[in-house]
């Protein structure tokens, strides 16, 4: 049998991290077994479930690279169908109308607080005659589940885990106006869409043996199951926001890359020995439920980030220029033209080297495309005394001898200035950087002029030393 996994959100807000991993796990355990990933937006909540939370989620499997097979189901499209599967039921003595009133139902869990018990339904309607139903009481229809024995869910991730019948009740199908529940409604649907395998978080384990009930009452196959834990704070704690339980478009948003995120939340559970950078293929090639763990995953920011860096280092020039061309041509109100593109694609290299997110790949960039003379910040200029401001004019006559302008030149000319001037690196660095860029940061100084080259070097250079910004005799 093909295996057919499938992502099964509810739209009631963005697409977490939890879900991402759920949906990259599904993927990758479908992708390499050769089968299906389908999904299914749960949204029979009509008054939770919003087109919103829909595009969001829809947009955020898209940015992180985990396509689908075939159209995207809609819970809330098959609900006569969930009915009729529970009328079967019912018309096969599986099922019966209840008829308990909320009152009832409120006096049962108090008298079972009160006892110490788990609270559950106590079957009152389980073998009662309808006749003896109460006036003006819509009936619920419940699963009539077996009492004796043991559920036995075996489990890829958790193991064989058992299940007291008598501690599960007999639970609600279809509601008394008629409309199914989430437990119905999910083991239909993963009937009809031939679902063969279930991953999800392991909060869903005990749902897990209520649904298994309703597989062997309508004598359909159930799926195999991985019931993963959840993702938790470095500190140990459960994931929320300010460990970063925010949607995939907010990580989108702060720069990092599909592909980083895709690795990260791999690794978030899932282990292949020792490896900890794992390209996409490799992982289509390596996945499998073997794989999974038992413990809680920490989230960890400094590990994302460091591997989101190495990502962006390693990443196709042209794939990152295209990445910052949108947000440069925002902060200088102005569309980029062919010139502006293959300047950032030639400086690419120098400037991907130590960044850790695409805004700060692009703040990098500013300075390449910025217009002169530049619009210096107020730290840069403070950097441009009367001082500085002559020595950045004995540095225009000096690099003007270098010969070729490459890295390996640039760097011993640089060096060789400063030792002429008795001063450190950093003390010719800074005003000079602050000269070429208008900024007090920037990539290695030694790129930045690599970047720029001989010619626009030297004519920032003249536009902060020199009055009319003309090069003084000697410059070519």
């Amino acid at each position: 049998m093909s295996v057919v996994t499938r992502f099964a959100p509810s739209p009631t807000g963005f697409l977490h991290i939890g879900g991402a991993r759920t949906a990259l796990f599904n993927w990758l355990f479908a992708r390499h077994h050769g089968g299906k990933f389908l999904i299914r937006i749960e949204d029979t909540d009509r008054a939770r479930s919003t087109p919103e939370a829909m595009t969001a989620i829809v947009e955020g499997l898209d940015w992180l690279g985990l396509d689908h097979d075939g159209d995207i189901v809609y819970q809330s499209g098959n609900i006569e169908r969930h009915a009729e599967v529970a009328r079967e039921l019912l018309a096969d003595g599986k099922a019966y109308y209840c008829y308990c009133t909320p009152e009832e139902l409120a006096e049962m869990r108090e008298k079972a607080k009160a006892e110490g018990r788990s609270i559950k339904y106590d079957g009152r309607w389980r073998d009662r005659d309808p006749s003896e139903a109460p006036a003006g009481v819509d009936p619920v229809i419940r699963l009539k589940a077996p009492r004796d024995g043991k559920t036995v869910i075996e489990d890829s991730v958790q193991g064989d885990v058992t299940f007291r019948n008598d501690q599960l009740d007999d639970m609600v199908l279809l509601r008394g106006d008629g409309t199914p529940t989430y437990m119905l409604s999910v083991v239909v649907d993963d009937h009809d869409m031939g679902i063969t395998d279930i991953m999800r978080g392991d909060d869903h384990l005990n749902n897990a043996a209520r649904q298994a009930q309703l597989f062997n009452a309508m004598g359909w196959n159930i799926p195999k199951f991985a019931h993963i834990p959840l993702i938790h704070g470095g500190d140990g704690a459960k994931l929320s926001k300010r460990h970063g339980a925010l949607g995939v478009e907010a990580y989108r948003d702060m720069g990092y890359l599909p592909e980083a995120m895709r690795n990260y939340l791999l690794r978030l559970g899932w282990s292949h020995g020792d490896d900890e950078v794992i390209s996409t293929s490799q992982a289509v090639e390596w996945f499998d439920s073997d794989g999974l763990g038992k413990s809680p995953s920490r989230f960890d920011f400094k590990k994302l980030d460091n591997l989101n860096s190495q990502y962006i280092r390693e990443a196709d020039d042209k794939y990152l220029v295209d990445l910052i061309v949108p947000g440069l041509a925002k902060t200088f109100d102005r569309e980029l033209d062919g010139g502006d593109e293959e300047q950032l694609l030639v400086a690419m290299p120098h400037l991907k080297g130590r960044v850790k997110y695409i805004p700060e790949l692009a703040e990098n960039a500013e300075f390449l495309i910025d217009n002169r003379p530049l619009d210096m910040s107020d730290e840069a200029a403070a950097l441009l005394d009367g001082e500085a401001l002559a020595r950045l004019g004995r540095f225009h006559l000096a690099a003007q001898l270098w010969s070729p302008w490459d890295l390996e030149n640039i760097e011993q000319g640089l060096r060789d200035f400063a030792d002429s001037e008795a001063l450190k690196l950093g003390k010719i660095a800074q005003p000079l950087r602050a000269a070429l860029t208008g900024r007090t940061k920037s990539p290695g100084i030694f790129d930045v002029l690599a970047i720029l080259g001989r010619e626009e070097t030297l004519g920032r250079i003249a536009d902060v030393t020199f009055e009319d910004g003309d090069w003084p005799d000697g410059g070519d």
